[in-house]
């Protein structure tokens, strides 16, 4: 058997993946699944990124391109930011990578040491963690608070350069996956306080960010001197629809961005110059169906609250932001004895032979979601509707509960969560 190193034999792999693998495969078996485990759009690619891809296929535009991305799509995205996020920024500002996960692995290794700090508030993004552990840092694990609404605090960042031997950087998430929490402008500027004047990097992931409910999207990089410190992530593929097409842009100082085109020169050589042709149409021609689009999404957000609120023993804390719902089910899972995670792969696995739910259980994202669960709204209205509806009697059917302990014992809640 071949050796493998220490690194990808620990690796942990974003969950909502591999549930979807199980669900995929359960529906190609004849069950009937409805999925809320992944964080993808349900609507076509938009209309304008999709003529700009085509176009650039048909006038031949598929060989390789500047590692950094085109100039033309660097211009445009550093206009956007500007325009929509009040910060200036240039085309060197800008570097494209294929999505915005990309940008966690290529921050890690331009700006952090083996042994750096990092704080991380939980829960947590699941590939966070990994790519900490690629460069050999360490991450800080905070909680997000539910009495604070899941935002950011000033005050944990404070301690933890007060504290920590070798504070280097923070992870950002806001809107956050998966709690739905949206730090506010007064949040952003007393961390900004705080970071000023030290030498501690961000990434400020922002691929959410005009899913937004209550407010409006704020990012770090407007406070005053954080162009130095930040690190901004951006993503075609919640706001366009653009999900498979792999293509995003990250924000940072010229010598950041640089220093990130080297590392992208040396692994994936470029983004395909036709996905990056489409991101810059949507930019610059996609705002109305885009804006459209989420709408859409708030409806299918308040949807789904409204029906897990008449759930007993969930209780549903409104997200500020994203296509997420976080609720609490600590009541049910100890009343079943099962953790969190076990409950969402007995509502995709035990709970009936012929029709189940694909979710993810709050573990998934670190310690801090343990008791949580989290639902999507990437279905059609409908199918949201059959999901909510299925869930009252399937937690009843405590006889299949125990019959899916017995055959997965890893998910016996070993002592109840308190509440």
């Amino acid at each position: 058997m071949p050796r493998l190193s220490s690194l990808v034999q620990n690796l942990t792999a974003e969950t909502a993946f591999s549930v979807l693998a199980m669900a995929r495969a359960l529906k190609a078996k004849g069950k009937d699944v409805v999925e809320l485990e992944i964080g993808d759009s349900p609507f076509p690619s938009t209309p304008n990124a999709k003529k700009a891809g085509i176009r650039a296929i048909e006038e031949n535009e598929t060989g390789y391109c500047p590692s950094m991305g085109l100039p033309d799509f660097r211009r445009a995205a550093a206009k956007f930011v500007s325009e929509e996020f009040g910060y200036a920024a240039s085309m060197e500002n800008v570097v494209v990578a294929s999505g915005a996960k990309p940008f966690e692995q290529y921050f890690a290794e331009a700006v952090l040491e083996p042994g750096d700090g990092v704080l991380v508030f939980s829960p947590q993004f699941p590939t966070y963690v990994p790519n900490l552990e690629r460069r050999g840092a360490r991450a800080v694990m905070v909680p997000l608070r539910v009495e604070r609404q899941f935002r950011p605090s000033a005050d944990d960042v404070r301690h933890f350069l007060a504290t920590d031997p070798k504070p280097r950087a923070i992870l950002l998430n806001s809107p956050h996956n998966p709690t739905g929490g949206v730090a506010t402008r007064e949040d952003l500027a007393a961390i900004a306080d705080v970071v000023r004047g030290t030498d501690l990097m961000i990434f400020s992931d922002e691929p959410y960010c005009h899913m937004v409910w209550r407010g409006s999207h704020a990012s770090i990089l407007a406070e005053p001197g954080m162009m130095e410190h930040t690190v901004a992530a951006y993503t075609f593929s919640k706001s366009y629809s653009m999900s498979g097409w792999r293509v995003g842009f990250a924000v940072a100082a010229p010598e950041v961005a640089d220093a990130i085109g080297k590392l992208i020169n040396t692994t994936a050589s470029c983004s395909p110059p036709l996905a990056q042709r489409a991101a810059q149409a949507a930019l610059e021609l996609d705002r109305e169906t885009r804006d459209e689009y989420m709408a859409r999404f708030r409806v299918k957000v308040d949807r789904l609250c409204d029906g897990l609120e008449k759930i007993p023993g969930f209780r549903v804390g409104r997200p500020a932001g994203t296509f997420y719902v976080f609720p609490d089910v600590r009541a049910i899972c100890n009343r079943l004895g099962i953790t969190s995670h076990g409950l969402a792969l007995y509502l995709l696995e035990g709970a009936d032979d012929a029709f189940g739910v694909a979710c993810l259980g709050g573990e998934c994202f670190g310690d801090a979601g343990r008791g949580f669960m989290r639902f999507s709204c990437a279905e059609p209205d409908e199918r949201i509707d059959q999901a909510v509806a299925f869930l009252p009697g399937a937690l009843e059917r405590t006889d299949r509960v125990r019959r899916y302990l017995q055959a997965n014992p890893q998910f016996v809640l070993a002592e109840p969560y308190p509440t």
